[in-house]
């Protein structure tokens, strides 16, 4: 990453904690291609924040489970200033149902955007990012739980697990890190969506520190495996859930 300008793709960008790490990405002199997968005007919005901190950035809409909009954008976020240094998957969904017949359409949805979206913005990034780059994807801590209602998106993010860890291989010689990070509990509208107070604050207790995460705390191990001093971690999933699980 020697050259003048560093330029990152971060997938569902403008929510939570994807939106998290562009801001820490636009802080650490990055060009950040935001994308985004249905509120244009939500987008612009952010992109007018970004450019009052002093940052630049673009937003390129895209839905990461369709494979000819996914291609489409790492078409133009590559030719934007020519290279792609870093990638940092963070598009997802996360419906709260059990393990039931009647819970088929969301567990195919699930998989559908984190498990095949994931493939394809991985599959993308291989052939896109230059020598030297990084590659992240976010996945969760609630794997090592199995709390119930979670069942689709623990098999999605699991999947997403095993594909950081195969392509890590894949990618061999090119000196490309390629991470999870998995996040315990984080103050998000994904988070909070569909959960009474009572449980929030059970999930908060769970951890020995008792509280939920900031999005900036997931973001600032992102930016640490994207930096100089993430060089030497690769094939890995990082755990940030402050003793979670």
């Amino acid at each position: 990453m020697n050259h003048t300008i560093k330029t990152a793709l971060v997938t569902g960008g403008t929510k939570g904690i994807g939106r998290a790490i562009v801001e820490r990405l636009v802080k650490d002199d990055f060009f950040v291609i935001v994308n985004y997968a249905n509120d244009q005007n939500e987008a612009e919005s952010f992109l007018q924040y970004i450019q009052k901190l002093g940052g630049k950035a673009t937003a390129i809409k895209a839905n990461v489970a369709n494979e000819i909009e996914v291609q489409q954008l790492f078409e133009q976020a590559q030719a934007i200033n020519g290279q792609l240094d870093v990638v940092v998957h963070s598009a997802g969904v996360m419906p709260m149902v059990k393990i039931v017949p009647e819970s088929l359409n969301d567990f195919d949805r699930v998989i559908q955007v984190n498990l095949r979206g994931a493939f394809l913005v991985l599959s993308h990034a291989a052939q896109t990012v230059h020598d030297g780059g990084r590659i992240i994807a976010l996945s969760t801590s609630v794997i090592a739980k199995s709390f119930p209602g979670y069942g689709p998106y623990i098999a999605s993010k699991a999947g997403v697990e095993g594909l950081v860890h195969v392509l890590a291989n894949e990618l061999r010689g090119r000196n490309i890190t390629v991470n999870a990070v998995a996040p315990g509990p984080t103050g998000t509208e994904l988070f909070y969506k569909g959960k009474t107070q009572e449980q929030i604050d059970a999930i908060a207790n769970l951890a020995p520190l008792q509280r939920i995460a900031t999005v900036n705390e997931i973001a600032n191990m992102v930016g640490m495996l994207i930096g100089e001093d993430g060089s030497w971690i690769n094939s890995q999933v990082i755990r940030v859930n402050g003793g979670f699980a």
